[in-house]
């Protein structure tokens, strides 16, 4: 079935595209894998120049891709913009920055000799990409693994294939060898036939749990490596001396951004009860403040959610939420706009037993929390089957960091906004996922880490001590 790129804001239809032939996904493996053998014979000193000069086309192409993001998906064009900086910037990072980290690891050991840990490519990767930024979710797994020497088949959403093959046509254009990031438009049956293919060493995924766990299972079956980056129930915590200038600031942008389409976007805000009157407020004013219209226009605030299917689900989850006994404090209702728009809405008195106090509300909606302590606060933070990011306001930053270590997650930011950046781990636990990407830690994701430990002889004392045994 062909896949369809649909104007979240006018419900226009502004291209097709076709989905991939056995074949054709079998050529795009053949290509990527033959690739890699090349790339063993490659200095990382020229990956280096290719990963720049990748990253000044994304540049040179930055109002075209931002473009077609904004139309395809529907972010607001400056949000667009920034995504397609962050990824030349992520490709600058790592061209300049894998050689160091790739460098041979000396260990101190008993051997007599020397041990060393060599770090190598391993092969072709599978990415599984959502929809929520259609260039970075790439980029983060492209540019680390193209420096180590792993080729990359992109498996992208279905509801954004302009964006994905607009992002590896810039790629290739700017220089990067052919196989290197090739975009495929498959169906999950044949990404599970993918992961099974021999040639294809790991997978990453940024998606659903369900999607997750379905190719967390089809990885395990076949014994490949995989990272998962998954949903979030993310905490926006204020404890009683924050300052609320900043978290009146910080507040409805941390939700807002992207329409609240963000895995590490703040969802549920749990705020000391000195100032909860006062936070609730100034949130309601801030999302009143908001302007729903065309998301190229510099002028609008809010942009519309990515599809009908999305604004129908997460309207279900709010009904369910109310019906179970939460409050609509602000919000809930209806724009007359054509487009897939949804009005930011926060719920109060919201207990355990609500669906909501377990649900991943992906899109403009605000869980607020009255807490009486800072054991009260972190508890509930922690009462989540996800722990992916969080944001902790604190008068004390040093205190603020202490409570922020208490909490539960891979990420969290004291007294900011939560960003994401090329020398920053990116990754949660719990239902959340495992593994990171970004950083030296995401580099090293799709690597073996090859112990060689070289002596001159036999070390006759280790192997008396019974380390091993000559006949071994």
């Amino acid at each position: 079935m062909p896949r369809q790129t649909i104007n979240p804001y006018n419900n226009e239809v502004l291209k097709t595209f076709d989905d991939a032939t056995d074949q054709e996904i079998d050529a795009a493996i053949t290509t990527a894998d033959k690739l890699y053998y090349e790339m063993k014979h490659q200095t990382i000193q020229d990956r280096a120049k290719t990963l720049h000069m990748i990253a000044q086309g994304i540049r040179d192409h930055s109002q075209e891709l931002a473009e077609i993001a904004t139309r395809e998906m529907g972010k607001l064009i400056g949000e667009s913009k920034g995504e397609v900086e962050l990824c030349a910037i992520i490709a600058d990072y790592f061209a300049d920055h894998a050689e160091e980290f790739l460098q041979p690891t000396t260990i101190e050991s008993q051997v007599h000799g020397e041990a060393k840990v060599y770090k190598h490519a391993t092969g072709v990767i599978l990415a599984v990409e959502p929809w929520n930024f259609p260039y970075y979710q790439i980029m983060r797994v492209f540019a680390p693994n193209f420096m180590v020497g792993n080729p990359m088949i992109l498996r992208d959403a279905a509801n954004i294939p302009w964006s994905a093959q607009a992002f590896a046509d810039t790629v290739l254009e700017a220089g990067a060898p052919k196989g290197a990031l090739t975009n495929v438009f498959m169906s999950y049956d044949q990404v599970a036939d993918v992961i099974a293919d021999p040639r294809i060493q790991g997978v990453a995924l940024t998606g659903s749990e369900r999607g997750g766990s379905s190719v967390a299972e089809e990885a395990g079956k076949n014994l490949k490596k995989s990272t998962l980056e998954l949903g979030g129930q993310d905490v926006f915590v204020v404890l009683d001396d924050a300052n609320m200038e900043d978290v009146n600031n910080i507040a409805w942008r941390a939700r807002l951004y992207n329409a609240g389409q963000v895995c590490t976007s703040s969802k549920r805000f749990i705020v000391m009860d000195n100032v909860y009157d006062e936070f609730l407020e100034n949130l309601k004013k801030n999302f009143a403040a908001v302007k729903p219209g065309d998301p190229m226009d510099p002028a609008t605030t809010l942009a519309p959610m990515n599809t009908k299917k999305a604004k129908e689900k997460l309207q279900k989850q709010v009904d369910e939420a109310v019906a179970a006994g939460a409050v609509v404090a602000y919000g809930n209702e209806s724009y007359d706009l054509p487009g897939q728009f949804f009005m930011p809405t926060i719920l109060t008195n919201i207990s355990l037993d609500n669906p909501a106090a377990r649900t991943e509300m992906f899109g403009p909606v605000a869980q607020v929390y009255k807490v009486r302590s800072e054991e009260e606060a972190i508890d509930l933070a922690n009462h989540s089957q996800y722990g992916l990011g969080g944001i902790v306001f604190s008068g004390d930053a040093k205190h603020g960091e202490e409570v922020a270590t208490q909490i539960e997650t891979g990420m969290v930011f004291v007294n900011n906004f939560m960003a994401s950046l090329p020398e920053l781990p990116f990754g949660g636990v719990k239902n959340s996922g495992y593994g990171r990407e970004l950083s030296e830690l995401g580099l090293m994701a799709f690597v073996n880490e090859q112990l060689v430990v070289t002596a001159d002889g036999p070390d006759m004392h280790n192997m008396a001590g019974g380390l091993v045994t000559p006949d071994a």
